[in-house]
């Protein structure tokens, strides 16, 4: 078998890199495909196959995916060229005849009205149309999104955003990584859709909560109209069309969208998944 990690310089690869070795998956039978292998030089030492590989590279793709039994394509980072960079991965999949193509969604693809839903709700279009044995991965939101902000956070002494009482179910990415490990070595996946989420989901005023109490300074939610919100995010130097998409996720927050109460996360990995009170307090400890 060879699985190919697309995407695996980024954080979220490097995890799922560590969890197919830690499960026992041989490193020769591993390959990690991203823009630097430099960042992937400690895997290469430990006998991974590393290979350079660019979405919007087609030959790069090509070359990255000869002779791959399983593929698990992380979601590209460009928001707006996503679409045509996961039908680059999909054609060398179908082109290679791969066994299975695991990709990272978003929760709820299906069903959210978020701006962020738009293209992977496209690309599973794609999946669907190409006849390549494919496995969703809906992945919620991380809880690394919170949690890298803390020193900000704590320094404000308040949480900005317009996600009202909505509640998410978030999850450290290692949780999500070790699920997708499980995914990739386990038969008979093609054609099945997890929505992946946190057990247990959280509104942004227990964020603000958990932070008071791992810190021990107050910290308040301040719920914005999603313009004000935007508005604010762009006057501390965050690019306009992503302020956007950041009020716009908030109030999909808000509506429910990144609510998920499958359970499939926990039992794919075997374990409860990562809590926002573990995430928050060990982020706190190292700070």
């Amino acid at each position: 078998m060879s699985i190919v990690v697309t995407g695996a310089t980024g954080q979220l690869g490097r995890h799922v890199l560590e969890a197919l070795l830690e499960r026992g998956v041989p490193a020769g039978d591993i390959v990690a495909a991203g823009r630097s292998v430099a960042k992937l030089a400690d895997f290469a030492g430990r006998g991974v196959s590393v290979q350079p590989m660019d979405y919007a590279d087609a030959g790069s793709v090509a070359a990255a995916l000869k002779g791959a039994t399983r593929v698990l394509l992380i979601s590209g980072s460009e928001v707006g060229q996503r679409v045509d960079q996961h039908r680059t991965v999909i054609d060398a999949a179908k082109a290679e005849g791969v066994e299975l193509l695991a990709y990272t969604s978003i929760a709820n693809a299906d069903t959210s009205g978020m701006k962020l839903a738009d293209e992977h709700k496209a690309t599973e279009d794609l999946l669907r149309e190409s006849g390549v044995p494919f496995v969703l991965l809906r992945n919620g939101w991380y809880l690394e999104n919170y949690t890298e902000q803390l020193p900000g956070t704590v320094a404000q002494g308040a949480i900005a955003g317009s996600a009202g009482d909505g509640k998410v179910s978030g999850a450290a990415r290692a949780d999500y990584a070790h699920a997708a490990a499980v995914v990739l070595v386990t038969d008979g996946q093609a054609g099945k859709v997890y929505e992946l989420g946190g057990d247990e989901a959280f509104s942004m005023a227990d964020l603000a909560s958990e932070i008071s109490a791992a810190t021990g300074k107050a910290i308040s939610y301040n719920d914005l109209p999603a313009g004000d919100y935007a508005g604010l995010l762009t006057s501390v130097g965050v690019p306009e069309a992503f302020a956007g998409i950041l009020a716009d996720s908030d109030r999909g927050i808000a509506r429910g969208d990144l609510l998920v109460s499958t359970g499939d996360l926990s039992r794919l990995i075997g374990r409860p998944t990562t809590s926002l009170g573990q995430a928050v307090r060990a982020a706190a400890a190292s700070a």
